[in-house]
């Protein structure tokens, strides 16, 4: 099928739940306006960065490569009836970068550390002032539903501004031990 060049080189498993979550999502294209491409083996560093940080969040700042358009196989065969065009910035094509940029608590985690800031671009980049057009953040052992300072960031980003939720184990209330 069409997505096998977007589900390259992962793991088995992986693959599984990409092939499954893609089948959903065709299920219910009339619910989004827009689509969000990105390669299988990029989404596989995601998690495992977010899983290796544990129990940590993780922000990451995300960039397509503009030589990268949709395939529009896919574009079209997932193309809502509600889709709109120019909804954010490099809407159309695939991201296919991703750095870490900030670790730590649910407060700290959205606040960028000097180096991944550039002052010319500061007052136009709201509130994280970074160089990325998409952002994502990990939520260890919680929904990917948005806070408030998740909501906040988002209405500056001028790309999209996902969450990725990480269920582990052991959860709950028991400490976490490092090795």
């Amino acid at each position: 099928m069409y997505l096998a060049g977007l589900i390259e080189m992962v793991e088995l498993w992986l693959e599984e739940l990409m092939v499954s979550y893609n089948h959903d999502s065709l299920n219910s294209k009339n619910s989004y306006a827009a689509q969000i491409h990105l390669k299988g083996d990029l989404f596989e560093n995601l998690i495992w960065w977010g899983l290796q940080s544990l129990p940590d969040e993780i922000l990451v700042g995300m960039d397509i490569d503009s030589n990268s358009p949709h395939l529009s196989e896919v574009e079209e065969l997932f193309r809502s009836e509600q889709h709109v065009e120019g909804l954010f910035q490099s809407q159309g094509f695939v991201i296919n970068e991703a750095h870490i940029v900030n670790r730590g608590n649910s407060f700290s985690v959205h606040h960028l550390p000097e180096d991944w800031t550039d002052d010319m671009f500061s007052s136009n980049r709201g509130s994280r002032a970074g160089r990325f057009t998409h952002w994502l953040h990990t939520h260890p052992n919680a929904p990917a539903i948005p806070s408030e300072a998740d909501a906040d960031a988002a209405q500056e980003t001028p790309g999209v501004d996902m969450i990725l939720g990480l269920r582990f184990s052991p959860e709950g209330p028991m400490p976490w031990f490092n090795d």
